[in-house]
């Protein structure tokens, strides 16, 4: 079988120097990520931060950079994922909408905050993406092209 990393979304949203984060149950440990999640077949990755930002939090996310792209392995059972991550606003909050599946809240934590529960994160990239976010990494969305037939999204 052809090894293929998990490519995976991030949306890093800042409101008053606090963060937007889900607490999710993952194999029965409480864990703190960014509103991520996979590519969908057929989605470009704008789409997909979007989409999944939404699902997990209920809010409308409008990416406007991207922050990076990390690659990451795990280090219990060697899966990859690459991850894609954008910054935004949210916009047009849904407090009535069902979660993701495993999703038990959102949460608003300063950079701070979210040091200190360092052993609840989901993976390393979640401090990550903040600090790359924090230390002005910005690319234009432009830099995304995307050749799926009439989805939209990335040109």
């Amino acid at each position: 079988m052809a090894w293929k990393p998990h490519v995976t979304v991030a949306a890093i949203v800042e409101r008053d120097n606090r963060f937007l984060l889900v607490e999710e149950r993952i194999s029965g440990s409480l864990l703190i990520n960014q509103p991520a999640g996979h590519l969908e077949e057929g989605e470009s990755l704008i789409d997909a931060v979007k989409r999944e930002t939404n699902e997990e939090t209920g809010w409308t996310f409008e990416p406007t950079s991207l922050i990076g792209i990390h690659l990451w392995q795990h280090p219990e059972n060697s899966t990859t994922f690459l991850r894609v991550s954008f910054c935004g606003h949210c916009s047009d909050f849904n407090p009535a909408q069902e979660l993701d599946l495993g999703i038990i809240r959102t949460l608003w934590l300063s950079r701070e905050e979210l040091a200190h529960r360092k052993h609840a994160h989901r993976s390393p990239l979640v401090l990550r993406c903040i600090d790359d976010y924090l230390s002005g990494a910005r690319y234009p969305l432009s830099v995304l092209k995307s050749m799926l037939p009439d989805r939209g999204g990335e040109s």
